[in-house]
């Protein structure tokens, strides 16, 4: 796909979607990047749910760090997996209080090292936390890639990663994430997609 094909999809996706944005709701870096832990395979909007009574009670990576994982358990347990999530929210909140004074990372590098941190989850955290360059691959993106024909069927979400950060450049990679995200979630969506609402429907490799 050319770079002007692919500036022509980003001109589209932002008529559609022009206040794409994180809806993961947070003050600060730290309650982003717990929210987007506690945010693997559940909505945005059950995190939403949780996090007010969690970030009331732990309201600093400091107090999250010393606290007791069973009551951490009981406020996030309408989220799935709340037992590893709690477990790897305290941990996180531990490593960064222990080994960088309690300031979260601003390199994908050193946020991947971090307990319940994956790919998606650091560059969530780089773009959104700290406006530097960061494209993260959820589902929604992943399936909505496939089938606007920007990666091929079987590519994992780093292969995709990488080929969305090669076509798109590099000052648009937040942007592209949060538009991906806005189109697969309320226009591509995975069981029944608006096709008759789509812009992209002769490109599509799913019609």
């Amino acid at each position: 796909m050319s770079k002007e094909t692919t500036k022509q999809l980003l001109t589209t996706l932002e008529e559609l979607f022009p206040n794409a944005k994180c809806e993961l709701n947070h003050k600060n870096t730290y309650e982003l990047a717990i929210a987007v832990i506690m945010s693997a395979q559940t909505t945005d909007e059950r995190v939403n749910k949780t996090t007010p009574e969690l970030f009331n009670k732990y309201p600093t990576i400091e107090s999250l760090a010393v606290a007791n994982q069973k009551e951490v358990e009981e406020i996030i347990k309408s989220v799935g997996l709340y037992q590893t999530k709690a477990k790897n929210i305290i941990a996180f909140s531990k490593k960064v209080v222990d080994e960088y004074q309690g300031m979260i990372p601003n390199t994908i590098d050193e946020l991947v090292l971090l307990p319940g941190v994956g790919r998606k989850t650091a560059n969530v955290i780089v773009s959104v936390a700290y406006n530097l360059p960061g494209l993260a691959v959820d589902t929604h993106v992943s399936r909505v890639s496939k089938r606007l024909g920007l990666v091929e069927e079987n590519d994992d979400v780093i292969v995709i990663e990488k080929k969305l950060k090669e076509l798109f450049d590099v000052n648009d990679w937040g942007r592209v994430h949060h538009l991906l995200i806005f189109f697969g979630r309320y226009l591509c969506a995975s069981q029944k997609p608006d096709c008759n609402r789509c812009p992209f429907i002769k490109q599509c490799t799913k019609k």
